[in-house]
């Protein structure tokens, strides 16, 4: 069984090239092995994006809003959702 959902692992699979070169994953599998493995973390609205990074203690150079939600870091599922994945 599968740690996220279809959406989650399309949008890393479509843009895992803003973070990682090679690809780290080809199939919904794959991702989601990789993505478990780096306990990546899906919230629900970018505010809960820039909550997790002051919550990790990230520094994030004076970001916020759109800036945020543009890091490399952090992937649009699409839904409303953000997969953030920490390299």
């Amino acid at each position: 069984m599968r740690s996220y959902d279809d959406a989650v692992l399309n949008a890393f699979l479509e843009g895992q090239g803003q973070l990682f070169s090679p690809d780290v994953a080809s199939t919904l599998d794959e991702a989601d092995d990789f993505l478990t493995e780096v306990m990546a973390v899906v919230v629900d609205s970018a505010e809960e994006v820039a909550e997790y990074f002051e919550e990790e203690g990230v520094d994030m150079d004076g970001l916020e809003g759109e800036e945020l939600l543009e890091a490399d870091e952090v992937f649009d599922v699409g839904d409303g959702r953000y997969l953030i994945v920490e390299s």
